[in-house]
């Protein structure tokens, strides 16, 4: 820029505005290049800051919120008298009580629902633990709740409302009779569950004074619920992923499949054999499946795309989160490109390395009764306030599609052979229909001993409930799981149970 002084005024006339660059200050640009970068470094850790704060709201807080150790919970305890769990039916399964002048929870049917409802009078356990932060919430007028707390007196709690039914719960805990097990009963289209049901089991009212003999037998595990933790082989049940493998393989085509069952398979110096040496004879794909055929199923597995299978138990949630309120384990499977013929074999009847929960393979019988869609798996309805006003109200709701329609109904036809006319007779019913799949997983390293597994659900055309049973070392799925079921199915329709 050119500058020069005027003779006449001394003023400075600018002839021209033209900017060097060498006119700049370098200082300043440099100052100003340091200025921006902070103020990126701080927006971008501003905005980091409330992304994380919208993530940790939205999928970490209900997990640290119920939290053993989150402080909260035991200040709201000496603020709040802790709110009562209800059945379906307006039942009371859990609720505060006075003994000899003190303050106790109190567990009206003992060990009926032991798992499932849990306790909190030595840590939380259960819905206990799953709807904690709810029971200790007092959602009463504002008006009562600030003269309470001016007053020094505790608010009361908000209730739970839980799908459980009392009479099904029954029926499932009398049919798991002494046995260790686990019972599940679920709506099929909705994915609330009506019972669940553990054993062995213990009573909540007294955990604080046994809780030593409660803890002490590991092989009892009398404190794990079976139904969401108990993982098992689950045997010849996990025929149905086999067999929607084999079927998507095929385009949903398995009319030219064959095999003639001798007793036993052999590939690769690997055995497989018929539970307790039965022979099948000549089987097509549906009666392999309606016989539960164990060699026809571990020759189908010779022929799978194994990859292909992989993806197939990935869809159906093997190894992956479950849609459930409670805790839980997942489910396990092993088979990969580098499996051996062994394991691949094992694996297509339901043993080797595949672990499932009872839960999760109920939740797969359900989105087969449901057209493919699977359901989130819901015990608890509705909060209320102690005035009965509704403060949360849970809507059934769909997961994910794990099949597409088609695949579903097929698998449906086949389940509904098994009841018709395969291992599953013994369910057959005058005042509904069912379908489903048994199985007899063996354990250990003795041949022949087996625990008794069965699922299903009712009213095919449109289904009612999901039936979920295993019965740890019974022997066969056909023999016990199945007339198990079958009393609780009938409890449903209001049939006369038969023997068990």
């Amino acid at each position: 820029m050119t500058v020069r002084r005027d003779r006449e005024d001394d003023d400075l006339i600018y002839d021209d505005l033209t900017y060097d660059d060498n006119d700049r200050d370098p200082g300043r640009d440099r100052n100003n290049r340091e200025l921006m970068v902070t103020v990126y470094i701080f927006l971008f850790l501003f905005v980091s800051l409330i992304l994380y704060f919208a993530y940790f709201v939205q999928f970490r807080a209900p997990k640290q919120i119920v939290s053993s150790y989150n402080m909260r919970q035991k200040n709201l305890e000496n603020s709040v008298i802790r709110g009562t769990i209800y059945s379906d039916n307006k039942e009371v399964l859990a609720r505060e009580a006075l003994k000899d002048g003190a303050e106790i929870r109190n567990y009206p049917y003992a060990s009926l629902f032991a798992h499932v409802v849990g306790f909190s009078t030595y840590g939380n356990y259960g819905l206990e633990k799953t709807a904690n932060i709810e029971l200790l919430t007092s959602n009463a007028p504002v008006d009562e709740r600030l003269g309470k707390e001016m007053a020094g007196v505790r608010n009361t709690g908000d209730d739970i409302y839980t799908s459980l039914n009392i009479s099904l719960q029954k029926t499932a805990y009398d049919v798991l009779a002494n046995y260790r097990g686990a019972a599940i009963v679920m709506e099929a289209k909705t994915g609330r569950i009506l019972a669940m049901v553990s054993k062995p089991d213990f009573d909540p009212n007294t955990v604080s004074e046994n809780w030593a003999k409660i803890t002490e037998n590991e092989d009892e595990a009398a404190l794990v619920n079976r139904c969401t933790a108990g993982l098992y082989p689950p045997g010849s049940t996990f025929k149905t992923v086999t067999l929607l493998e084999y079927l998507r393989e095929h385009d949903l085509d398995g009319s030219d499949y064959a095999y003639s069952c001798n007793g036993s398979f052999v590939k690769d110096d690997s055995r497989i054999e018929c539970y307790h040496g039965s022979v099948h004879g000549t089987v097509d794909l549906l009666r392999s499946y309606a016989k539960s055929c164990n060699c026809s199923f571990a020759n189908i597995g010779a022929m799978l795309d194994i990859p292909r299978f992989e993806d197939t138990a990935d869809s159906l949630l093997f190894g992956r989160a479950l849609p459930v309120e409670s805790d839980y384990k997942r489910s396990s499977f092993a088979l990969n490109s580098s499996s051996d013929t062994d394991e691949i074999l094992q694996t297509s009847i339901g043993q080797g390395k595949t672990l499932m929960t009872p839960m999760h393979l109920a939740l797969i019988t359900q989105a087969i009764a449901n057209d493919g869609e699977m359901m989130r798996a819901t015990l608890i309805d509705r909060q209320e306030n102690y005035l009965g006003t509704v403060i949360r109200e849970q809507k059934p709701s769909v997961y994910r599609r794990v099949m597409k329609e088609d695949e579903a109904k097929m698998l449906k036809s086949y389940m509904l052979d098994v009841v018709s006319e395969g291992t599953g007779k013994k369910l057959q019913s005058p005042y509904y229909t069912a379908a489903g799949k048994t199985g007899s997983a063996e354990y250990g390293s003795e041949k022949g001993k087996s625990h008794a597994w069965f699922t299903g659900f009712s009213q095919t055309g449109s289904p009612d409930i999901v039936v979920t049973i295993i019965i740890e070392k019974a022997g066969s799925g056909g023999d016990y799981a199945v007339p198990a079921a079958k009393r609780i199915f009938d409890a449903y329709y209001g049939v006369s149970a038969g023997g068990f």
